[in-house]
């Protein structure tokens, strides 16, 4: 796999937006082979975010959107161009140090929750800082902090099977937001739930951006991608728009 790298300062072919660049996708391919077939996931990929935003990348199945979301967690590397996380070119890192930014600098919602069901809310919360090595006195007050901002305390002793499944996603999200991290990440994080319970994780969501977070949010839902302030439309791994919804700004 050639990945190509830049060691120099951010490309300046960028997206003119205002505000602090914290991605920055430069010219992003990635391509799959099955024997002697290639299968382009993502083509000419041009998108910077800024820090604060609230972005929907939404598209049907095969349209690129999971394979993007892979690349920004830093699950995974294009096959070329640049992705420059809070300042650093990503291509440039070890594995060890992709591992060390999912986990300082990524915080991920998933679609299945992917909480421990023997564990109470408090110890999945503290998970991140718990590979993180955070001492064990500091690591609880951060957790109990990030379950206080979901609306959860009464509930830091109950297991995720004594939850309702917008209660478990709202563990998932304090999880992701434990670490303060630069991005959050999040996967279909209604996917799973009916529409009110996907209307009250929006709502935390927009709280989570309205308190400055960064959100990036996968879905191929077009009622969710409207409650976010911009979407990028993907279509056969091309953006086929990137747009400002009516929400705006904060």
């Amino acid at each position: 796999m050639n990945i190509v790298t830049h060691k120099g300062s951010l490309p300046n072919n960028e997206p003119s937006l205002k505000g602090n660049p914290i991605i920055v996708l430069h010219d992003i391919s990635k391509v799959y082979y099955a024997g002697e077939v290639s299968i382009h996931a993502l083509s000419h990929i041009e998108i910077t975010i800024t820090r604060g935003e609230f972005v929907a990348i939404i598209g049907q199945s095969g349209s690129g959107k999971t394979t993007l979301l892979d690349i920004l967690g830093c699950l995974s590397r294009p096959t070329g161009g640049e992705y420059w996380l809070d300042g650093q070119n990503v291509g440039l890192l070890s594995d060890e140090d992709l591992t060390r930014i999912r986990n300082q600098k990524i915080g991920f919602v998933f679609q299945t929750f992917n909480l421990l069901p023997r564990s109470d809310l408090l110890h999945n919360v503290e998970l991140p800082l718990i590979y993180g090595n955070v001492p064990a006195a500091k690591r609880k007050k951060m957790a109990a902090a990030a379950i206080e901002k979901v609306g959860l305390s009464d509930r830091i002793k109950h297991k995720p099977n004594e939850l309702s499944g917008g209660q478990r996603q709202r563990v998932a999200i304090a999880r992701a937001l434990v670490n303060n991290p630069s991005i959050i990440l999040a996967d279909e994080p209604t996917g799973n739930l009916d529409t009110a319970t996907g209307e009250e994780i929006m709502a935390v969501f927009e709280q989570l951006y309205k308190a400055g977070n960064t959100i990036v949010l996968v879905t191929h839902e077009t009622e969710i991608a409207e409650r976010t302030h911009r979407i990028v439309r993907l279509r056969d791994g091309l953006i086929e728009s990137d747009e400002v919804t009516n929400n705006g700004a904060h």
